[in-house]
């Protein structure tokens, strides 16, 4: 009896969750149009947040504590020239995504072993192929 209780809850919780009202609000009270057209933004966009574990990339990397903090600095100004090339319209942004990528790997290559940085960019050529936004 408990059991189908919760399951009865459970079920309409995520009714009302998913449930939308006739004036274009969802249950949260947000107007779906606004939010469709964020979501849609977020979708033309999202393909350029090529955010990565630094952890697991120092991991498979092999990285040294003094590579590790070096490469976690480049890492933020990579996603900041990103979120850059993000925000521009659409005719610059490739060509600001590819800039990005530019220098990213030339400051790369200065912390990192030439075998490093070929696996490196093995991965961030990979990451981009994923993504589409192959140079």
């Amino acid at each position: 009896m408990k059991r189908l209780y919760l399951t009865v809850v459970a079920l309409l919780s995520m009714t009302m969750t998913f449930a939308g009202d006739k004036n274009g609000m969802d249950a949260a009270g947000a107007n779906t149009a606004a939010t469709s057209a964020t979501m849609a933004k977020a979708d033309s966009t999202a393909s350029y947040d090529i955010s990565y574990n630094l952890r697991r990339l120092g991991e498979t990397l092999g990285l040294t504590l003094d590579q590790m903090n070096s490469v976690e600095a480049l890492n933020r100004i990579f996603r900041g020239d990103l979120k850059t090339a993000v925000e521009a319209d659409k005719a610059n942004r490739k060509a600001l995504m590819d800039s990005a990528v530019e220098k990213d790997m030339k400051y790369m290559s200065y912390v990192l072993t030439p075998e490093q940085f070929d696996k490196y960019q093995t991965l961030i050529n990979t990451t981009l192929a994923n993504r589409g936004l192959e140079k």
